[in-house]
């Protein structure tokens, strides 16, 4: 099968959004797909194997980091792939490479399968003046969007219920996005693991909570820093991987609440190198009711860590209390789950246990990527039966 995949985000920068993709391309390819590229550069241009294509956009860091913006559709990059003939679609982005898509499924009269990765109505304090009139731009552009895709796929229940509640025309496929599982089951060298915590300058007696992701205001990672404060124990340090634009307003809290001995930013981290950070902790914490996928909780659970994080529809189907972590509700759930987690190694290590297993079965990229095939194959049916109804 040839398939066409377009992203406003590629490789090298390193968000959810990308990871699902990279993953997902390896791994088709490895089925025997032929899998092609197209993103935004700063130029037209394509990879070496001609395999990813480029087109020339600008950049709009100001909306979100790596953010690009084609100004015209580039028809060198367009007359390519109609050349190159493919056989459907995965659109994995609503704006610029989006339309790029529509105009190569008009063209070949081929399929759309769209992920529809962000839960936009989390995010309407950036584009529109109360929640009340973003939410309702989400829902009118959401259902314009749809009138061109033949399938939408969830990465959560979540998502899809808020799809249907859009009235969304496509059809729905609810597919958990997968990871590559090894980098974080194998276990890093003690040594390394050691060094780290020492360049870290993190106490050998303290027990390390690991929050990870991009810091913006919607992970709501002030709450984390708050409650930590009013817990007041300090045997604690608190990790804070990732970059962003809510970054200063963090440290500042971090300093106004005297807590700069105990919360460490790390800034962004190798993707190569997030395992150790991972392995190194004792519990992952996450507050962020604004997941659409949360793969920082997939990978902290392949990892063996036991997570704490807030309540949420985005996560019901993916931690589930006294099994495999905790879900809180306010200060009262966090501190009683959080002083039970610190007293005790063995549940720690039994819940930690529980979910890397969990996450094995149900989370691998091969079982995403399969996932993913049988929908093309299933669209591709549908679209074939329409052309002989036609």
């Amino acid at each position: 099968m040839k398939i066409l995949i377009t992203s406003e985000l590629y490789a090298p920068l390193i968000n959810g959004v990308v990871t699902s993709i990279v993953t997902l391309r390896k791994v088709l390819i490895d089925l025997g797909h032929d899998v092609r590229i197209l993103t935004l550069g700063r130029e037209t241009d394509e990879s070496a194997d001609r395999k990813i294509y480029y087109c020339s956009s600008i950049t709009c860091d100001q909306i979100y980091p790596g953010a690009r913006l084609i100004l015209k559709t580039d028809q060198a990059i367009l007359a390519k792939i109609i050349d190159w003939e493919p056989d459907i679609i995965h659109s994995q982005s609503e704006f610029s490479t989006f339309r790029f898509a529509k105009k190569v499924a008009k063209y070949l009269d081929i399929p759309i399968v769209h992920t529809y990765h962000t839960n936009y109505e989390d995010y309407t304090h950036y584009f529109a003046p109360n929640y009340t009139i973003g939410r309702k731009i989400t829902q009118i552009f959401s259902k314009f969007l749809s009138s061109s895709i033949d399938t939408m796929i969830a990465p959560t229940q979540k998502i899809a219920e808020l799809l249907t509640g859009y009235d969304i025309k496509s059809d729905i496929e609810v597919i958990p996005t997968g990871i590559a599982l090894n980098k974080y089951i194998n276990p890093c060298p003690e040594s390394e693991l050691e060094s780290l915590r020492k360049e870290l300058k993190i106490p050998k007696e303290n027990k390390i909570l690991l929050f990870v992701g991009r810091l913006a205001k919607e992970k709501n990672i002030e709450e984390l820093i708050n409650y930590l404060n009013r817990i007041k124990r300090k045997n604690i340090s608190f990790l804070i991987v990732g970059d962003g634009p809510y970054r200063q307003e963090l440290e500042n809290l971090t300093s106004d609440k005297n807590m700069e001995d105990q919360i460490i930013f790390t800034g962004m981290v190798e993707t190569s190198q997030i395992a150790q950070y991972y392995q190194l902790a004792d519990i992952f914490v996450n507050a962020s009711t604004s997941e659409s996928q949360g793969l920082t909780y997939i990978e902290a659970m392949a990892s063996g860590l036991t997570p704490l994080c807030r309540k949420d529809d985005s996560i019901k189907e993916v931690i589930y209390d006294s099994r495999n972590g905790f879900q809180y509700k306010n200060f009262q759930d966090f501190h009683s789950h959080l002083t039970k987690l610190l007293s005790s190694r063995d549940l720690r290590q039994r819940l930690g246990d529980q979910a890397q297993h969990f996450i094995l079965c149900k989370y691998s990229d091969q079982t995403f990527a399969r996932s993913i095939e049988q929908v093309y194959e299933k669209t591709l049916q549908q679209k074939l039966a329409l052309k002989v109804t036609i």
